[in-house]
This record gives C-alpha cells, structure tokens and sequence, in this order.
C-alpha cells in the first residue's frame, strides 16, 4: 500500500485543505503515516508565508522531507509555493510545486511524476481565478466541530499582509455546495460547524444577492445541527442583516472573532483598514444589544510602524473598553514585498515586546473577569477528546456556545454530545464545570 505523509504549517484553513488533500489520497487508496516516525513514498508539505519566518520554516520542513527519503516524491503546497515557486523548485530534491489552487489535480500530478521523474511547478497566477477550489472533508480526526470552508481569498489588501497575494482574490463557494456538505457533516454526527475561510464575513462579495446572512439562515434550517460558529468576521461585515441573525438565531453561537488589529485611528489607516475606532466601538455595542452575553475575541498587532507610545496607549485604553473576552496579540513583524515593511519609521524590538506582554496580561484579565460573570450558570458544552497524556483523568473538556473552555468529570461516551455544565470555578484558559445533564438529539437526559 502506498503511503503519504503530511506537514502542515500556518492558520486553520492550511489544516483543512490538508485534510481535503488526504481525502484525495485516501480515495487512491494510500495510508497516512506520521511525517517524522515512518518513511513515505509521498511527503506533501502545506506552507504558509504569512510572515517571513513563515517561509523560513517551510524551506526546513521541505529539506527535512528530501532528507527522510530522498526515494519519495516531495510535493509542496500553500501560501509559500504560491507565492515563491522558483524558490521552492530551486531546492534539490522537491518533485512538486503546487499553489492554492488545482489541489484537486494533485494525483494525476503525483502519477505523472512517478513515471517520468521530472519536476513540475505546477502554480499559475491566483488572481486571475475567480472559482472556489471545490475539496471535501467528511470528518475531522480528534474533532467535536467540523471545519466548513466556504470561501477563499481576500480582497482588503491591508499593508501589513501578503496574503491576497497567496490566495488570490475572495471568491465564495456554491450555497448549495455548502449545504449538502452541511447535512454530510451532520449526518457523520458533527453537532457543531464552524464556517471557516480565509476572509470569511466576505462570503458572498462575488455573489448576486445571497451574503453569509442568507447562507446562516439555510444553515439553520439543517435539521440536527444544534450550534454553527464563524472562525472570523470584519467589524464592517455585521450590517442590519446580521444583526437580525444574531438576534434571533437558534443555532449562532454566542462568540465572534472580529479583529482590530490596532486601536488607533492613524494606525488604521496606515494599515489600510476599513474603520475608525468609533466605528469599531460603536458596532460592538449593536452586536452586544442584538446578543446578549456574547464572547467577542479579537486580533491586535503590535508595534505596527509609525505606533507611538500615545498611539498605543489610545489602543490600550479601547481595548479595556471594549471588554473583549481574549485578545491574540501579534508584534509586528516585517513582511517583504508588502507596503508596510518599506515604512520609515519601524518600532524598536523591545519596545514590541513590552507592549505585547501588557497586552498580554490585560487579554488574561479580560478573560477572567468574562468567565466569572458565568460562575453559577449552566452553559451547553460538546466536550471533545481528551489531549494526550490525560486519557484516563476521568475529565472531560470542551468549549461553552460562549467560547469558555470547560474542564469537568464525566466519561469518554459524553464525548461529541450536547451537554449542560454549570461553572464553579472561573480560571484564565480554562474554568471548572460540574455536569449537570446530557441532552440527547435535543431531549435532556438527568444524571
């Protein structure tokens, strides 16, 4: 039996196209086998370019893969291939370029290659595609939520990424694509989706009059389907319409991720983004009237070029004003070939850090003061696998519809299912829960 092994560097949806890639594999009928325990006849490395340590990882990971077996066939993919193939074609050993596009051809590649023994770079230009990559994942190894992608690309161009040129521009996948992948998922017993791409709120900006709001709106119908969660959306993509879903939504999870990036007005506009700080501000409190309780996680860089110490602190001081529940903080770090690292006035490393550290800690206080205003309440909690290493602990753990991670006693059988979990003990990255009550397809079960 022919066997592959995968890598996979960088955000969520290099993990789901890794995963629809193995599908591809699996069909060839192939094994998968761990990249650094067994050989492999086939090593597919999944990069990503989204800083330039980034695509100094890949190039090891790649070089790691020709070492392994240098009999293999050595194919790479993603953000880092599409952008810099010669690069990649440059380095002895690799077999197969392949950008962000065209994964589906990958056997045919794989076999051609296996006949001929020559190279082939197989990327061509991202933005002149205009089609999303059609590519499947029935189900997720280790996984409660299944990932749905359903868009790619991007079409902000802020200054700081490179990544509409990895992707290309944002394109949306068929509505009815996505639903009877949807009802595949549920089918499989997924109870949660998370509807994930690289622009995600920008489903639907290549579409005539069908948005993200109608799509959660179909979603909702999906019978079995008990929570859908979006991995991320821009302040400026929850209009009227989605407003009115948050409101009176059954299935819409109370959690956003909505980046800020920075909160300071000159900042913003020096990183090309789309709002003030008023904006931003204003639109939290619309989305908190329109869904009480809600958790709202951001993203925030750090030391952007140009952030002095005012700047910063007005981003300080938003930040405690909003409230968020957690904050992924980012220094900034150069990328070449976008408008940002060719800025004069770059921030000094330390000064980065100590302002990534402050915003550390006012993310951990944030999170905690979110968690308490839960203890005493009972949340709904899909616990999911237990990590490595705490297989026999008799805990469980899983995320609240509200994105708390709760630790609580219960048996492997729960996992996957809906349960209801009261808070005892609020913590930073995870708090104490007691179950209270298993609900079976909607119907409660007591204890």
């Amino acid at each position: 039996m022919p066997s592959v092994a995968f890598y996979t560097l960088g955000c969520k949806v290099n993990f789901y196209d890794t995963e629809a890639i193995w599908q591809l594999f699996k069909n060839e009928g192939y094994e998968q086998v761990d990249f650094d325990e067994q050989t492999a006849d086939v090593y597919l490395i999944n990069t990503c370019t989204v800083t330039n340590t980034g695509d100094k990882k890949s190039r090891q990971i790649i070089r790691r893969a020709i070492r392994r077996n240098p009999d293999a066939i050595v194919a790479v993919t993603g953000c880092y291939a599409q952008t810099s193939p010669a690069e990649i074609m440059d380095i002895p050993g690799v077999d197969l370029v392949i950008g962000t596009q065209d994964r589906d051809k990958i056997i045919p590649f794989v076999q051609e290659i296996q006949e001929s023994r020559q190279p082939v770079n197989a990327v061509r230009n991202i933005m002149k595609t205009r089609v999303f990559e059609e590519m499947d994942v029935p189900d997720f190894a280790n996984h409660t939520r299944a990932f749905l992608k359903i868009q790619d690309g991007c079409n902000n161009f802020c200054t700081f990424c490179i990544i509409p040129w990895s992707r290309g521009l944002s394109r949306s996948r068929d509505a009815a694509s996505i639903m009877a992948q949807a009802r595949q998922l549920v089918h499989a017993g997924y109870k949660e989706i998370v509807l994930t791409g690289i622009h995600t709120g920008g489903y639907g900006d290549d579409m005539d009059n069908y948005d993200l709001s109608d799509l959660l709106w179909d979603l909702e119908k999906v019978e079995g389907l008990e929570r859908i969660r979006i991995s991320s959306i821009e302040a400026s993509q929850i209009d009227e319409k989605m407003l009115d879903v948050l409101n009176r939504s059954t299935k819409l999870v109370r959690h956003f991720h909505i980046p800020l990036q920075a909160g300071d007005d000159t900042v913003l506009k020096r990183m090309r983004r789309k709002y003030t700080t008023e904006e931003f501000y204003n639109k939290m409190l619309m989305i908190r009237k329109a869904m009480p309780d809600v958790a709202i996680t951001t993203d925030v860089i750090v030391g952007f070029p140009g952030e002095t110490d005012e700047m910063y602190r007005n981003g300080y001081e938003l930040m405690k004003k909003i409230g968020f529940s957690e904050m992924h903080v980012f220094p900034y770090s150069k990328r070449s070939g976008t408008p940002a690292a060719r800025m004069e006035d770059q921030v000094d490393e330390d000064v980065k850090n100590a302002r990534v550290h402050e915003l550390i800690d006012l993310s951990e206080q944030m999170q905690l003061a979110y968690a308490e205003r839960f203890v005493g309440q009972v949340l709904e909690v899909i616990p999911e696998v237990a990590p490595k290493g705490t297989e026999d602990s008799g805990m469980l753990h899983g995320y609240s519809d509200n994105y708390i991670q709760l630790v609580f006693e219960g048996t492997e059988d729960l996992v996957g299912k809906v349960c209801r979990v009261k808070l005892t003990k609020a913590g930073v990255n995870e708090s104490e829960g007691q179950l209270v009550r298993v609900l079976e397809n909607g119907l409660q079960t007591a204890l």
